[in-house]
């Protein structure tokens, strides 16, 4: 069997990351100097399965950027370079990267590229600042929960009073034999300020 030549893997290799530039949300630059296969291999596992940490030579990259339309990345790729190709939460990516930095101070987050713009990195590490999206929608939840327990509160409310209304009128005409509506309202009108009072 033949071995493929140099060139055709170039253009395989271009057409790979071209393919990763247009599916992920978000891409994060790095420079991995100094990192150990063992370490990549790791950071690799703390990204999850949602982000793809990809090692290119910079010529590929940016011939795969021009590809997919990403502009504004030219300048971040010098040196050994690995992209981290975000298809899940971009959010939680910045801060996987954030926090494996802690304990390899050799990967250096160079910028990233997010919602049709370059990004620099204090913009990354803004990102890894903020809430994930599965957080902010559970607040939101919570949030939600809360209102919708005060308007079943309000809709309920006026049941109640037709319901104490009802009884208020039933016990005048059981102990006068028969009342009008407007003294059971005048009834249950002063239970309410009576109850309110207390």
């Amino acid at each position: 069997m033949a071995e493929r030549a140099p060139a055709a893997d170039k253009v395989a290799a271009v057409a790979e990351i071209t393919a990763e530039f247009r599916d992920a949300s978000a891409m994060v630059v790095t420079e991995y100097r100094g990192l150990s296969m063992k370490q990549i291999t790791q950071l690799r596992r703390s990204l999850g399965s949602d982000v793809t940490y990809a090692v290119a030579k910079n010529t590929l990259v940016k011939r795969a950027a021009a590809e997919a339309g990403v502009e504004g990345l030219d300048d971040l790729l010098v040196g050994p370079t690995a992209i981290a190709f975000v298809s899940g939460e971009p959010v939680d990516a910045a801060k996987a990267l954030r926090e494996f930095q802690k304990d390899n101070k050799a990967l250096v987050v160079k910028g990233g590229y997010m919602e049709g713009r370059p990004l620099s990195a204090a913009e990354i590490d803004k990102l890894a600042d903020l809430e994930s999206r599965e957080v902010l929608l559970a607040k939101l939840a919570g949030a939600m929960k809360g209102n919708l327990a005060k308007a079943a509160g309000l809709f309920n409310a006026p049941a109640s009073q037709i319901a104490r209304l009802a009884a208020a009128l039933q016990e005048k005409r059981a102990a006068e034999g028969s009342g009008s509506t407007e003294e059971a309202v005048a009834a249950v009108e002063s239970a309410d300020a009576a109850a309110a009072d207390a």
